[in-house]
């Protein structure tokens, strides 16, 4: 029997959000990868470096997945339900986890590592990195680009401004890591195709991913996402798109 919007909508309310594993919308939503293949080309940077950091690494599900370790790995991440849980997925495999508030300085000294690394980065300090990467040393980051899934922040939050909607343009990493003396070898940007097939999804990832809407509940949005639900049921998804870049910089030698 088909489910009811209450009971769509009281499901992904409830069930946790920690980490940063998106399992729980397997077969409810599906989003387009890009074509470079982040985590593998990660654990080929990985198998290559003596001793790596991993910003952001969220529950450390990305970094996991990608491989081998270096002798020395370190990974951050400021939300305490992701700590721990990071560190309970690395630890084992030879990863250190800092709780840190991603916010200047990062724990560690000057020019400690060759790689450093970030999955969807909320914020890039490039002067931050750059102070503890090695000389010759590699940042290689894919991160979200400008109006990602804007179709959905826009359904809820109505049209945004321009400046909002260019806002993590790809040429604005390049930029920014040519500020700080850094060679962009790579940059490669990607829109992707995003569907949700029921409210649940929605729910879910707009809590999730808090950023999109900020503040969001659903008792402060439950007309939209009323409205919202009988648009899936009639046209079998909502539909929007997933903007990706992939950025790879390289710090000269002297």
């Amino acid at each position: 029997m088909e489910r009811s919007f209450e009971e769509l909508v009281a499901e992904a309310a409830e069930v946790s959000v920690a980490g940063w594993d998106f399992s729980w919308l397997d077969g409810r939503a599906t989003e387009q990868r890009p074509s470079w293949g982040y985590q593998r080309s990660l654990g080929e940077r990985l198998a290559r470096a003596s001793a790596a950091l991993d910003i952001q690494t969220g529950g450390g599900e990305v970094l996991a997945g990608a491989g081998a370790f270096p002798p020395v790995m370190a990974a951050t991440e400021s939300w305490p339900p992701n700590v721990a849980k990071a560190t309970g997925l690395l630890h084992p495999l030879g990863a250190v986890v800092v709780a840190d508030e991603d916010e200047p300085p990062l724990p560690f000294g000057n020019a400690a590592f060759d790689l450093v690394t970030s999955r969807h980065p909320v914020t890039v300090w490039w002067e931050e990195i750059d102070r503890v990467l090695r000389p010759g040393g590699t940042y290689f980051s894919q991160q979200v680009g400008p109006a990602s899934v804007f179709e959905l922040v826009e359904y809820f939050l109505g049209p945004q401004p321009a400046d909002v909607r260019r806002s993590r343009h790809p040429e604005d990493a390049r930029r920014a890591a040519e500020a700080v003396g850094w060679e962009v070898v790579d940059l490669r940007h990607e829109t992707l195709r995003t569907e949700f097939f029921d409210i649940g999804a929605v729910v879910y990832f707009l809590r999730k991913v808090v950023w999109m809407v900020p503040g969001f509940t659903v008792g402060q949005y439950l007309e939209q996402l009323r409205e919202l639900d009988r648009l899936i049921r009639r046209e079998g998804a909502f539909v929007a798109h997933t903007t990706r870049f992939l950025i790879e910089a390289r710090k000269p030698v002297g």
